[in-house]
């Protein structure tokens, strides 16, 4: 990406896979550090990061890039329903072509949800070494009771509240896709079995995984499966009064620990 150091926002497209995906970079204060990759939850954007990369620009000097996964944002639609590998296509397909036309060459993949299952299999697949270091901020390596349920719960609010208006500030016209995308898939039968810990065992770069202690998608064996298999270093941060969304839950205390994180990785 171009820009100034410690440059105004950018936001443009690139054409990815027959795909049309909204991005935005901040660019770095310092050009000696990896850029910070950011990989939105499963039903996020570039928008709904907010001014997320601003503050990690700022506290950490790095760039900052962005981008929406085809069918939520203003990225271009996704075909559905989409199969119960839709995360594996991103991480070993989507992503290292992004990457490329980015001229993204080292990179902290900063994954939250459903973006730190792609973080992790792309850093554990893909068989490339750009990535630096990888935070993952919720993460999933295998579905449990408490997603199913709590997606079945999302599915309800969806129908019966104002979720779905709030969701179309960010997706527009292609909200109802962006959310039967994403909740049609995690509540099939099949996906009951999806688990990507074969991908762990290959991951050597540092970890930092973060999760609220009210996290309502999954429970602390996520993370204690990640900690036993990544061979790396690997450390934790519970933050308490937070549910699934740290970078917004608590912020604060996110952004202090990504900045510490990729201080430690640069260094």
């Amino acid at each position: 990406m171009t820009g100034r150091l410690g440059g105004q926002r950018e936001n443009g497209f690139l054409a990815v896979v027959g795909r049309r995906l909204e991005y935005s970079w901040v660019p770095p204060h310092r050009e000696d550090l990896p850029t910070l990759v950011l990989l939105h939850e499963g039903l996020g954007c570039v928008a709904m990061w907010r001014d997320f990369p601003e503050r990690l620009a700022d506290q950490t000097g790095a760039g900052v890039f962005t981008y929406s996964r085809a069918g939520y944002g203003a990225s271009q639609a996704a075909e559905l329903p989409r199969p119960e590998r839709y995360m594996h296509d991103e991480a070993l397909e989507v992503l290292p072509k992004l990457l490329a036309l980015a001229g993204i060459r080292r990179s902290v993949l900063v994954g939250h949800s459903d973006g730190a299952s792609i973080a992790l299999i792309y850093a554990g697949g893909s068989g490339r070494d750009d990535v630096e270091g990888l935070v993952a901020i919720a993460p999933h390596v295998f579905n449990e009771q408490l997603s199913i349920e709590s997606i079945q719960n999302a599915r309800t609010l969806y129908e019966t509240t104002d979720l779905r208006a709030k969701l179309a500030r960010y997706h527009g016209t292609q909200v109802d896709a962006a959310f039967r995308g994403w909740n049609d898939v995690w509540l099939r039968k099949e996906f009951r079995h999806w688990n990507i810990e074969e991908y762990l065992d290959a991951i050597r770069v540092p970890v930092l995984l973060v999760q609220g202690e009210q996290d309502q998608f999954g429970t602390l064996l996520q993370l204690q499966s990640i900690e036993r298999r990544v061979g790396g270093s690997c450390r934790t941060l519970l933050l308490p009064e937070c549910g699934h969304s740290p970078h917004r839950d608590q912020p604060q205390s996110t952004q202090r620990a990504v900045a510490a994180f990729v201080a430690e990785v640069a260094a």
